[in-house]
């Protein structure tokens, strides 16, 4: 079983900011940081899950209403008495970049089911190429003809299909890649794992999972991974991957 950190270490820290993203880069045997874009009023790719800004700042109102500059006004809680900003995909490309050359992974998660935001395809793949970090990023959407054209503009990208069932990925898959390569991989729900283990063979399914968020406290709940493998999952999405690779386990 493949871990990966959702929105970096999410239960502990605000997610998709700089202090969850550095807290999870450390975390040893950790295969990669999932994190979420959104684009701003001035075509600024900024880090945040919502479209608003509403549940995780001191404002309220859609992302693609402010400027980068007045994104950067807005504060996060972090309930240590210090305040965090929403970060652009740079500020984390720069923080993440010598870990990603040590074969960490990035699943990029372009929010634009919802809010159609404008060349935000073109500006995250020529972002990722300057960086020289191609092969280190996996990019997932809700929206697959999105994923058909990052394919396009790199044929080599890793992109995987998000949907709730795992069976609708998979149609989601035949509909846009004609070739189904095998950089297509399947992001359900680990509740919509509507196809059996066998009919999943070979494949790359990483399941994501709702859950509790910074500040909300942590369950003491621990999920048996060796259920989710029996299931055909492959890598799985969590808000405290810490606590899964203490002293080595799912190695």
């Amino acid at each position: 079983m493949k871990i990966w950190a959702h929105r970096g270490c999410s239960q502990r820290y605000p997610e998709n900011t700089i202090t969850a993203f550095a807290k999870a880069m450390n975390i040893p045997k950790l295969i990669g940081i999932e994190l979420d874009i959104q684009m701003t009023k001035d075509g600024e790719i900024v880090v945040i899950h919502d479209e608003r800004v509403d549940r995780v700042t001191d404002r309220i109102g859609y992302v693609k209403d402010f400027t980068y500059a007045q994104l950067r006004m807005l504060k996060i809680q972090t309930g240590s008495g210090r305040m965090e900003q929403i970060p652009s995909i740079r500020e984390v490309l720069d923080l993440l970049h010598p870990k990603m050359e040590g074969g960490l992974l990035l699943n990029v998660e372009l929010k634009n089911s919802i809010v159609p935001y404008n060349e935000m395809e073109e500006k995250v793949v020529s972002l990722v190429e300057q960086y020289e970090l191609q092969r280190q990023v996996v990019y997932s959407s809700f929206y697959t003809k999105s994923l058909a054209k990052i394919h396009k503009l790199d044929p080599g990208a890793a992109v995987g299909i998000l949907d709730t069932k795992v069976s609708d990925c998979f149609y989601k898959r035949k509909g846009c890649f004609d070739d189904a390569t095998e950089q297509v991989a399947l992001h359900p729900s680990r509740r919509g794992m509507d196809l059996t283990k066998e009919q999943l063979c070979g494949q790359t399914v990483r399941a994501w999972l709702t859950g509790h968020l910074y500040p909300e406290k942590p369950t003491g709940a621990e999920l048996d991974l060796h259920v989710l493998e029996g299931l055909g999952i492959t890598d799985v999405f969590l808000n405290e991957p810490e606590r899964y690779l203490a002293n080595g386990r799912w190695e």
